[in-house]
């Protein structure tokens, strides 16, 4: 089997959980976030855009209900024995099939906990699932609960992390030297996504941003190309990404000299994830961060020009982001934790001066304060 974890890490993962779905009085749990079954049996698939769903029961046992193309990808990728294909075929509804199967495990008006948020269960799929169980069991929201444990990395994640941020700073250094009038942004997005192939790396869980010019001001990727201009702005978000764990990072790189605008964008950045920084270690909150956040960019007159979340969490994940829970923005009272992997972006967009600035690194958190997991500084880049 292609594993990327000892028998050991596994089971601890599941007692975890087991531990949690016992304080909650759960008697099983529906997985459908591929993160989920990433995690918790190594099962490494992009059929989620499919139905398929991993029963989790309080005894310990998983089961797998599939589709047959994911087969062979489950017996090879994950832990999992039990795996049970639904069968493609007109008016199919695999729910009815789940029901059935969790019927034949004897869980009929048991308590069960569904992950509902997520990708990996469609609103239409969702509404099945409700209509087939509705009377079958008690159904209870449990999509915050291996999100929450995710969160909190072992030794063992932590090191292809480590990997990941190797992977982020390479990306970076192909592209420097790039950085420059005359060439395309083509050029410059092939050169970082090869050199994280090149290192082993993996796609990342969403598309590299790039954006020059006017676009430098978005903070998505959107299709089509430009050549890079003499005193231009160009932004980039991109992650390093090894064994499906992700260290991102973002930076926005001049050609030609920089505007003072510019360099008083930069500064800005710059205090505000320094702030960021302070803000990030056990005893304060998500929340705390992002009012770091939002006061260094008050002082420097920009809240209009800045965006109401400033970062979140980041681990294994799947299509179609790398984004992962808890999120940096107003209000959250999750805690900073030791062992959280935490990307901070700082991001300003002055439509009214058309200027864009953005800084971003990765952290990891420690009990002394978080640990960057860049080799590069945050020097601005001018090309």
């Amino acid at each position: 089997m292609a594993l990327h974890f000892d028998a050991q890490e596994f089971e601890t993962r599941k007692n975890r959980l087991l531990a949690e779905m016992k304080e909650a009085k759960i008697d099983a749990m529906l997985l459908f976030a591929q993160e989920s079954m990433y995690w918790l049996t190594g099962y490494d698939t992009f059929g989620f855009c499919f139905f398929q769903c991993m029963i989790v029961e309080k005894s310990g046992e998983i089961a797998l209900l599939t589709r047959s193309a994911d087969l062979r990808q489950a017996r090879h990728t994950s832990n999992v024995e039990t795996i049970v294909i639904w069968e493609d075929r007109a008016q199919a509804n695999p729910t009815r099939e789940l029901r059935d199967l969790l019927s034949d495990r004897d869980l009929l008006g048991a308590r069960i906990g569904i992950e509902y948020d997520t990708p990996g269960l469609t609103a239409f799929n969702g509404r099945r699932l409700d209509e087939a169980l509705n009377t079958f069991a008690t159904l209870e929201d449990a999509s915050l609960i291996i999100p929450r444990l995710r969160a909190v990395k072992s030794d063992a994640e932590i090191a292809y992390v480590r990997e990941a941020g190797k992977l982020a700073d390479d990306a970076l250094t192909a592209a420097i030297p790039l950085i420059k009038a005359g060439t395309d942004e083509s050029a410059i997005l092939a050169a970082m996504q090869g050199a994280i192939f090149e290192g082993g790396g993996d796609y990342a869980g969403n598309e590299f941003i790039i954006g020059s010019g006017e676009d430098a001001l978005l903070c998505r990727y959107k299709s089509g190309r430009r050549t890079l201009e003499k005193d231009d702005q160009l932004t980039l978000e991109w992650a390093g990404v090894y064994r499906h764990y992700h260290v991102a990072m973002m930076r926005t790189a001049l050609t030609g000299a920089p505007t003072p605008r510019h360099l008083e964008l930069y500064e800005a950045a710059k205090n505000a994830l320094l702030a960021c920084e302070e803000a990030m270690t056990p005893g304060h909150t998500f929340g705390d961060v992002f009012d770091a956040h939002a006061q260094a960019m008050a002082a420097a007159d920009l809240t209009r020009h800045r965006l109401n979340a400033c970062g979140y969490s980041l681990g294994a994940h799947f299509t179609p982001c790398w984004m992962d829970k808890p999120m940096f923005f107003a209000g959250n009272p999750r805690e900073i934790l030791p062992n959280m992997v935490l990307f901070a972006h700082m991001i300003i967009a002055d439509s009214e001066s058309g200027t864009a600035m953005t800084l971003g690194q990765t952290y990891l958190t420690t009990e002394n304060g978080p640990e960057c997991l860049s080799r590069h500084k945050l020097d601005l880049i001018v090309g």
